[in-house]
């Protein structure tokens, strides 16, 4: 008998999550696909390994046995990877990331350009995901580490499953129609009036912005919800309104837009994220030391 990797994962992901949809969701596949792919596991092994209670799904006993198995056999997998790596005089590895649109665009050339020279071997692909789901993705095994974000007046709860790396500290600053805000800096309250142009109040962003807009005695209002910072730049350049915007948000800045520094600042860490339990990968330290070389080439350390 011949077990696919990406089957026990599959098996394992629905076990955790209880639904093909949710399953597949997670690992970016249709449930279509899943469950065909689940249906080969059965057949491969030869038994029944799934049971369907309406719309939801539960594995059998000997599918909550496989699954345990498949938790070893991915971990073992995972083991064997970085003990290959640090075998090698020269690592060739290849590295899955979570990333967003401004990491994407502000950290990542930089990095990934500097990794390309120094060590040709280290293969990088990424994945764009919401700020909010990099983390759990590493922690469930779907990537190898991902770019998480931390407000300093909303921090982020830490998975002790995870081990995160500094690599960046941001400011965010006030972002206005052109001449709407005259002066060298503003206050936060200052922005009050203003309509506002944000994300929801489920990203971490949206939420962050909100708590300290609370905190100065005003609650934005907020006149159109976008998750993009680029999206809601190119609305104030129309001068649809303002909103925080952060260091690596100004790559994306369109004409139109003043961007002001806050009289007291406002903070976001980027830090990367890798499983804890993980056996240490030297391709994945050299990843994050190039990561943190770009940032400091670039002044993002939250001074001056």
């Amino acid at each position: 008998m011949e077990l696919s990797l990406r089957r026990l994962q599959m098996l394992r992901e629905l076990h955790r999550r209880g639904t093909v949809t949710a399953a597949a969701q997670a690992l970016h596949y249709s449930p279509s696909g899943v469950s065909q792919q689940l249906a080969q596991l059965e057949r491969e092994v030869g038994v029944k390994l799934i049971e369907r209670h309406g719309r939801r799904v539960q594995l059998t006993e000997l599918g909550l046995l496989l699954s345990d198995h498949a938790e070893e056999i991915l971990g073992s997998v995972e083991r064997a990877t970085a003990a290959i790596e640090q075998a090698q005089s020269g690592i060739t590895a290849r590295l899955s990331v979570g990333v967003w649109a401004s990491v994407a665009s502000g950290l990542l050339p930089r990095a990934l350009s500097s990794l390309a020279v120094e060590h040709p071997g280290i293969r990088v692909h990424t994945s764009e995901l919401a700020p909010e789901e990099t983390a759990d993705a590493v922690r469930d095994g779907l990537l190898d580490l991902s770019f998480v974000i931390d407000y300093s007046g909303h921090p982020l709860d830490r998975d002790p499953a995870l081990q995160w790396s500094v690599v960046a500290v941001e400011r965010l600053h006030a972002a206005a129609p052109e001449g709407a805000l005259p002066g060298e800096s503003v206050s936060l309250t200052a922005l009050a009036d203003f309509p506002w142009i944000l994300a929801g109040p489920r990203s971490h962003f949206g939420r962050a912005v909100r708590v300290e807009c609370h905190a100065h005695g005003f609650d934005p209002r907020i006149v159109h919800t976008v998750e993009e910072q680029f999206t809601a730049l190119a609305m104030i350049a129309s001068g649809l309104g303002v909103t925080l915007v952060s260091d690596l948000g100004l790559t994306l800045l369109p004409p139109g837009v003043d961007v002001i520094p806050l009289d007291e600042p406002i903070l976001r860490t980027v830090s990367i994220a890798q499983r804890a339990s993980s056996t240490p990968r030297p391709s994945i330290d050299l990843f994050v030391e190039a990561v943190r070389s770009a940032a400091a080439e670039q002044g993002l350390t939250g001074v001056g």
